[in-house]
């Protein structure tokens, strides 16, 4: 960056997972989630919605220690804080040098901490960055309206230049479809025979944000039909991964639906679009619980791995960074105006810019 200009920093938001299977974080892990979507729910005021988040805690937490010993405990933060690291590489290696750091909505490091920790470097510029490409009002949206109540907590006043939906970015797509090209072929499948089926798992949303103007499902239904063009494939099936921890209507077809549906296949390949990390949705939700659903229905069962070391997820994110600080980055889509979070420096997603 020129000198005259603001000391940039990034902050890399995450949705964040406890590390094992430690019951008083996973509690406070699941207590921060059902809070932070207590709207689900209304006519409840602030107390109430803190004693039904305290209950629906207490009732998932012991099916949730039993994942994390099954799986071993979750990578996600581990491979946050990869993805942290290789993101200031990108940068440095592009001549633009500055501090990165994590913050997650769930867990710690939080980020109003994250924040704090770059006050302290002297930093006056800042990018907030989800790690969501495909916006949805509890992670992109919700994490980028912590960032600005953090900031007003703190008394922290930077430039601010925020990133939402970047589903869009080509080199982001052509990774993912190559993820799922290195899977097939390690299976030694071809997407274009006719036993083999391409699944697509995305993270559900309840409907009711659907309904108040959530464009997240457009997005992954949009995701799904580029990467298939992309592949060369023409017929596919999008199913979403549903939590039902309330009595509220989600995103049908739930993924285990989506396979009762399939006729005449054998083999399925399935792709985890909404995931960024290898955690508890893709390691037991996927490779334990649906892939022993697949066997019962009969169906050869291969997972697509998250590429989330991959060296071109962090040139991607140094491109949003980037492009986010006012430096031109070529090949990547125009911007739009932002309809999720008008407003927001970056988006590929909304309106075209005027």
């Amino acid at each position: 960056m020129a000198n005259s200009e603001p000391r940039p920093a990034v902050l890399l938001l995450n949705f964040g997972e406890p590390t094992g299977a430690d019951p008083s974080a996973v509690a406070r892990f699941l207590e921060r989630i059902f809070l932070a979507n207590a709207r689900l729910e209304p006519h409840m005021d602030a107390a109430a919605a803190r004693a039904r988040s305290r209950e629906l805690a207490r009732r998932r937490t012991p099916g949730l220690l039993e994942v994390y010993d099954r799986i071993g405990g979750s990578p996600l933060h581990a491979q946050a804080e990869a993805q942290t690291e290789a993101l200031h590489r990108a940068l440095r290696a592009r001549g633009h040098p500055m501090r990165v750091t994590m913050g997650m909505q769930f867990t710690e490091p939080s980020i109003e901490e994250a924040l704090r920790r770059l006050r302290e470097t002297g930093a006056e510029a800042l990018v907030p960055l989800p790690v969501y490409p495909l916006c949805g009002p509890s992670t992109t949206v919700a994490a980028l309206d912590e960032v600005e109540d953090a900031l007003e907590r703190i008394g922290w006043c930077p430039e601010v230049r925020g990133v939402t939906g970047w589903h869009r970015h080509p080199r982001y797509a052509r990774l993912r479809a190559d993820a799922i090209r290195r899977a097939a072929a390690e299976a030694g499948w071809s997407l274009t025979d006719r036993d083999v089926h391409l699944v697509f798992s995305a993270h559900g949303t309840p409907l009711r944000y659907v309904e108040a103007g959530s464009r997240y499902v457009d997005y992954v239904e949009e995701w799904c039909a580029t990467q298939a063009r992309a592949l060369g494939v023409e017929t596919w099936t999008l199913g979403y991964q549903n939590h039902t921890n309330r009595r509220i209507e989600w995103t049908p077809p739930d993924i285990e639906t989506a396979l009762e549906r399939l006729r005449g296949v054998a083999k399925i390949l399935v792709d985890p679009v909404s995931f960024m990390h290898e955690q508890s949705e893709t390691l037991m939700e996927l490779d334990v619980d649906l892939a022993g659903h697949a066997a019962a229905l009969g169906l050869e069962f291969r997972r697509v791995g998250i590429p989330h070391d991959d060296g071109a997820f962090a040139e991607v994110l140094a491109d949003l960074a980037l492009t986010a600080l006012g430096v031109e980055v070529p090949a990547l889509p125009p911007g739009t105006s932002c309809r999720c979070r008008p407003g927001t420096d970056v988006c590929f997603n909304g309106e075209p810019s005027t």
